[in-house]
């Protein structure tokens, strides 16, 4: 059994594993919701209990509006299609991000399936649509700024964990791995705050092309890195040492 308790997924490189194909890049992000489907439960049997996959970036606002409205139907494809397994199989869904950037059929639609599985405990599949971490990060600061002009927070009250409540990943631990398919090696404004201590695997496969096997890879190669958080390995050797 893996020590993970929080993954992280960039999925990066639908449209363009699409293109490669010669094939609309729409087509891409239909294959990518069915790769997120048996990702979902792939972490679900092996007893992670939170999975944050980077579904939409604020940033993505900007493509073509014909493939924004595409992504939005998926994504409600997506949220219809699993609300009952989820409810199902114990999964709570949350969304993070600017929820006033979305479509209000998008935004009811998630609002409904948050509902109805809001009591589920086995595993939490955040969904990150229309969300920067940076931004984020500023909102949460404003949020601070706005209580401690009304005097209901001073200087001494701003500790970490204050910070990391204010951010709308809220109470969830650390990311301990992160996975970034397509190559890529970079973070790309996700979880900058909530991964800054998380082991990092970049695959490079397209994530249309990412299976179980490529999880399971990942997950033995973070069982076997050594995770010092600022010691020695000769530290935390005798820290697990038997007395």
């Amino acid at each position: 059994m893996t020590s993970i308790k929080h993954l992280a997924v960039i999925m990066d490189g639908n449209g363009r594993w699409a293109e490669s194909k010669g094939l609309p890049r729409t087509v891409g992000h239909e294959r990518g919701a069915e790769v997120v489907r048996d990702v979902t439960r792939a972490v679900r049997q092996r007893g992670i209990t939170h999975l944050t996959l980077f579904a939409f970036s604020s940033l993505n606002w900007g493509r073509p509006s014909s493939e924004v409205q595409a992504l939005m139907d998926l994504l409600c494809h997506f949220l219809e299609s699993q609300e009952i397994e989820m409810i199902a199989e114990g999964i709570r869904l949350k969304g993070i991000g600017e929820r006033a950037m979305l479509p209000a059929n998008v935004l009811q639609l998630l609002e409904r399936v948050e509902r109805n599985t809001m009591h589920n405990e086995a595993m939490i599949l955040n969904l990150a649509i229309s969300y920067d971490g940076r931004r984020d990060l500023v909102r949460a600061t404003k949020q601070l700024v706005s209580l401690a002009c009304q005097g209901q927070l001073l200087p001494a009250d701003v500790r970490e964990e204050l910070i990391m409540t204010e951010l709308s990943t809220g109470a969830l631990p650390d990311v301990d791995l992160l996975i970034r398919t397509s190559g890529e090696r970079r973070l790309s404004g996700f979880l900058p705050v909530e991964a800054c201590y998380a082991e990092l695997v970049f695959i490079e496969k397209m994530w249309p092309e990412f299976t179980t096997d490529d999880l399971d890879e990942a997950i033995d190669e973070f069982d076997h890195r050594q995770r010092r958080f600022g010691l020695t390995g000769h530290q935390l050797e005798v820290s697990m040492s038997p007395t």
